[in-house]
C-alpha cells in the first residue's frame, strides 16, 4: 500500500472489508489529507432507507467520512440532503489502507453512533463482535477495537467529536 497523500478534489474508492472479503465499494471525493489522517465525503450509497432505529440513512445523506493511518477506528458524520447534521457513525476498523487509487478499511465490528444533539451515544453491534471469533484468532486486533471503541466514547462523552476531527 502507498504511504502517499491524496489531493483535495481528487475522487477516490473507499473499500470496505469485513472478515477478508468485501462488503462495500463506492466513489468518494477528497477533502483533506495530510498525511495521517484523510478526509473523504460520499453520498449515501444505496437508493433504499436503512432505518437502524436511532437514524435513518436516505437517499441524498452526505457522509463526510474521516480515516486515520495511524489510528483503529473511521468516523462519518452524516448529514441529510437538507444539510441537517443527523450525527456521527464510527466504525473500529484497522488502520486505514492507503492506495494510489483509494482507501482501504478492514472494519472489526464494532460500533458507535452519536445523535446530533449529542444526548445519545450507542455502542454498537457487540454481538457480531463476540460472533466473528476475532478475540480467539486475532487478540491484538480484538483489545486494539475495544480500546477504539473506548476512545471514541469518551470523546463522544465528553462534547463531540470536534477536537479528534480537528
Amino acid at each position: 500500500m502507498s504511504r502517499g497523500t491524496f489531493t483535495a478534489g481528487q475522487g477516490v474508492t473507499v473499500q470496505l472489508v469485513k472478515a477478508g472479503s468485501t462488503k462495500l465499494r463506492y466513489p468518494a471525493v477528497v477533502a483533506s489529507d495530510d498525511g495521517t489522517h484523510a478526509v473523504v465525503r460520499a453520498p449515501w450509497g444505496r437508493t433504499t432507507v436503512r432505518d437502524f432505529g436511532f437514524v435513518r440513512f436516505e437517499p441524498g445523506d452526505v457522509f463526510t467520512e474521516h480515516y486515520w493511518r495511524d489510528r483503529w477506528y473511521a468516523v462519518k458524520e452524516v448529514r441529510a440532503a437538507d444539510g441537517t447534521l443527523k450525527g456521527w457513525y464510527c466504525d473500529a476498523a484497522r488502520p486505514a489502507g492507503i492506495r494510489s487509487d483509494g482507501i482501504v478499511i478492514e472494519d472489526l465490528e464494532l460500533d458507535l453512533w452519536l445523535s446530533a444533539d449529542g444526548t445519545t451515544v450507542l455502542r454498537l453491534d457487540e454481538e457480531e463482535f463476540a460472533a466473528s471469533g476475532i478475540e480467539s484468532h486475532d487478540p491484538v486486533a480484538a483489545s486494539m477495537a475495544r480500546r477504539a471503541m473506548d476512545e471514541l466514547e469518551t470523546f463522544a462523552r465528553a462534547g463531540g467529536f470536534a477536537e479528534l476531527l480537528g
